[in-house]
Formats: structure tokens, sequence, C-alpha cells
């Protein structure tokens, strides 16, 4: 299987738990709740998954370490960037953008589970920048 195809294997099973826990749970609570039940659904089908990610940036020789936090990060390379907000804002893709850039990471999916739909609140992001 190539890096691609494992990639979208990983992004089909985090669609999938997060379809689910949006279904059985439904919209309305808090972020950090979302969060550590995706982690469980997500390690109980044996992946790897680490949870409030350091992402630090540098710029022009300065260092920060904890400059951002990403939610999930699966297998070390799939981003999962959790929202519990009624309506999605631009800023929110732009901040999964900055993950994926940051980290080297190929791909990024934001889950808003405060949308009526899990549907509504999915959106697939890509690091195009190399």
């Amino acid at each position: 299987m190539s890096r691609l195809e494992e990639i979208e294997a990983l992004a089909r099973i985090a669609v999938d738990c997060g379809f689910q826990l949006h279904r059985d749970i439904g919209p309305g609570l808090l972020e950090s709740v979302y969060e550590a039940l995706l982690f469980a659904a997500l390690t109980d089908r044996g992946l790897k998954v680490q949870r409030q990610v350091s992402v630090p940036i540098t710029y022009k020789g300065v260092v920060v370490d904890n400059a951002f936090k990403a939610d999930l990060i699966i297998e070390g390379t799939l981003l999962l960037e959790l929202k519990s907000t009624e309506r999605a804002a631009a800023v929110h893709g732009k901040q999964v953008l900055t993950y994926l850039r940051l980290l080297d990471l190929p791909l990024g999916l934001l889950m808003n589970f405060g949308q009526a739909t899990f549907k509504d609140g999915l959106q697939r992001i890509v690091n195009n920048h190399r």
C-alpha cells in the first residue's frame, strides 16, 4: 500500500468514527469531550493517536515551542482539528492548513461537531506547500 493509500485509509476511519460519534451523541458538547471520545474510538480501532500535540514555529531564528496545539494526530500522518461551533469560520480551515505546513503533514480533517449534520461540519484540507 502506498503512502497516499495509507493516508486515505486513515482518513476513512477517522471520518467513520467522527460520523458515528456525531450520530450517537449529536451536537452541543464541548470540544474537549468530542476530542476524548474520538481519541478513544480511534485507539479502539488499533490506531496510534496523539492528543494535544505541540506545534512549534520558527521565524527568523526565534523558536516558539508551544505556539499551537493540534487536537489529534493519527499515526503521525493525519491531523484532526475539532470544533464545536454553530457556524464554521474560514479561520478554522486556515488554522488546519497552518498546522499542516508547520508539521509538514499532507492531510488534515476539520471536524465541527456543532453543525446539525456531520457532513456539514466536515472539511478536508490538503497541504500542497512544499
